[in-house]
């Protein structure tokens, strides 16, 4: 929440210093996602090591979720994001210089945990400066960030070749200048930042679309995220077109989230959810088999693609949150991103064994089996189950897949005793 003597001019610089600073890191980041996998098939790695790289990734990200706010707690905000950042520019800088799987897959493993603590500082900076007259503005303006600079970061794979050390410089820069923005906000320390458990019991026992949803969509989404350009590059497209390729993906997600989300508002999400998974299902398997007709075609299909999986996340702990208090969708939701967590550490492993003997398709094999999973025990659940009754219903909220604090940003403060 804003601090008392915060003037609303003060309150609305801080929020966009923040938000600078996070389109730096995201722009890097972005860059990052699609120059690694091209750059470690180019050195030569086989399709299951990338799948490991990406394993690594997702762990530590996850790891760091749960490391993060105790080491914010110990040294403070601004150290943190100074001190990690400066560390994550460093692990960027080693890649090319040391291009030994071993060694890349520590460095992707650090990587993660580096980048989760760097979106948690972000996340619970910005809520801290949210309060319930502006944190809805605040997450929608960082979910906009978050997705055009993730695009904008990903184009800039077109300005060196990918075997050009020049890329990881460039990524290396964006990070280190992230630092700037915040560290010169003179702002005393946020808020505390609440730590979170996973129990699967309890969340099943809420949700069973929600936490076996959000596990196979992270699962898909890890594998696309990871081996996505290297799938790409075997099917003979440049760079150029790869970056086209992931970035439609990351605007149909972005394009769809609020109009598929005022759907779902009106009717059982469980159907939408469903239905959209099918469909996305159905995408996969066009982009992965279908020979189509030229270039702009296969961008049709990645933004359509991205249309309909991208939302499924949010969609899934909307609909969590639907049958629990308003009291618990901090917790909730956290543990639904853990969940997702888990998927996109698993997926990229098993996805890399469906791209085995030069089967570049085989990615969109696995992407359309979760998803068609996902769909199926929907259907399961609406025919074995009776219609359950709203505990706390609100609106669709598309929320970003970085860390549990991003959580707080949809949670209206408390109201004070009259």
């Amino acid at each position: 929440m804003p601090y008392p003597s915060e003037s609303p001019s003060s309150s609305f610089r801080s929020i966009a210093t923040i938000l600078t600073c996070a389109g730096l890191l995201l722009a890097g980041n972005g860059l990052f996602l699609t120059l690694f996998p091209l750059r470690a098939d180019t050195e030569g790695f086989p399709v299951t090591l990338i799948g490991m790289f990406g394993t690594a990734y997702f762990g530590g990200f996850a790891l760091g979720c749960f490391f993060g706010p105790k080491l914010i707690t110990a040294f403070g905000h601004i150290q943190s994001f100074a001190g990690v950042a400066a560390i994550t520019t460093a692990l960027y800088l080693i890649f090319p210089l040391l291009p030994d799987p071993y060694v890349w897959g520590i460095l992707r493993f650090l990587n993660g945990i580096s980048l989760a603590v760097l979106f948690i500082v972000i996340e619970s900076w910005l809520n801290d400066r949210s309060d319930n007259s502006n944190r809805g503005r605040v997450l929608s303006a960082y979910i906009i960030v978050s997705n055009l600079l993730t695009i904008c970061g990903q184009l800039m794979i077109n300005l060196y070749a990918v075997d050009d050390d020049r890329p990881f410089i460039l990524v290396a820069i964006l990070v280190c200048l992230a630092i700037v923005p915040l560290t010169l906000i003179r702002v005393t320390s946020p808020t505390p930042i609440p730590t979170t458990q996973l129990n699967i019991r309890k969340l099943y026992n809420i949700s069973p679309v929600g936490i076996v949803g959000c596990f196979l969509v992270g699962a898909a989404e890890g594998a696309f995220w990871s081996l996505g350009p290297v799938f790409a590059q075997a099917r003979s497209m440049n760079v150029s077109d790869i970056a086209l390729l992931m970035s439609a993906f990351v605007l149909g997600g972005t394009i769809s989230q609020w109009p598929l989300g005022w759907w779902s508002d009106r009717v059982d999400r469980r159907y939408v959810i469903a239905a959209i998974a099918f469909g996305a299902f159905c995408t996969g398997l066009v982009i992965g088999f279908v020979e189509l007709p030229n270039e702009w075609t296969v961008f049709a299909i990645a933004l359509a693609h991205g249309a309909l999986m991208v939302p499924l996340y949010a969609m899934l702990l909307s609909h969590a949150n639907d049958y629990a208090p308003k009291s618990q969708m901090v917790e909730i939701s956290s543990g639904l991103l853990l969940a997702y967590s888990g998927g996109a550490a698993l997926g990229p492993l098993a996805a890399s064994q469906f791209m085995r003997s030069d089967q570049p398709s085989g990615l969109f094999v696995f992407i359309a089996l979760m998803l068609l999973l996902l769909a199926l025990f929907i259907g399961y659940r609406i025919a074995g189950t009776k219609t359950r009754t709203y505990r706390d219903r609100a609106g669709f909220v598309p929320v970003p897949k970085t860390t549990t604090v991003v959580f707080s940003l949809e949670e209206d403060d408390e109201e004070p005793d009259s």
